[in-house]
């Protein structure tokens, strides 16, 4: 019987453990995603540097890819320009040291200078490098009517 209960117990800690660790590394990106939303209002170039990856594949509800460097380089000329953002109905799914968010985008844009109302969704893969959550691919995609 105390084999049992101190299995029971070890499975119950480790369950415990888990749920925190991953409790720990959704508080993690949310955060990042919350400083990639912050980011976009009010680009620079080192605050996108530090929440993309080189590698980055930034695709548009358009189809239009972008790499990190036109990507930071949009935002910073103003082509794309956020002046409000909301993530709506977001979704954190980790496995590993990838991590798949996914929520609807609700903006008020002046791309170069022509205002509008955009409402996208969007998947970002998010990956752990060197201790930090980078965007290495985004995706937006029209919304069913």
């Amino acid at each position: 019987m105390k084999k049992y209960f101190l299995l029971f117990v070890l499975i119950s800690f480790s369950n415990w453990a888990q749920t925190k660790s991953v409790s720990k590394e959704e508080n993690a990106v949310a955060n990042s995603v919350e400083a990639f939303r912050k980011a976009l209002i009010d680009p620079t170039e080192s605050n996108l540097k530090a929440l993309t990856s080189k590698d980055l594949s930034y695709g548009h509800s358009s189809g239009v890819l972008q790499d990190q460097e036109v990507f930071i380089e949009k935002l910073l000329n103003k082509e794309s320009d956020f002046v409000t953002i909301d993530f709506q109905n977001q979704t954190i799914q980790i496995t590993g040291d990838v991590a798949v968010v996914r929520h609807n985008l609700a903006a008020h844009t002046k791309d170069s200078g022509v205002e509008k109302d955009i409402k996208i969704g969007n998947v970002l893969v998010w990956q752990k490098q060197k201790g930090k959550w980078l965007i290495v691919a985004r995706q937006a995609f029209k919304l069913p009517q």
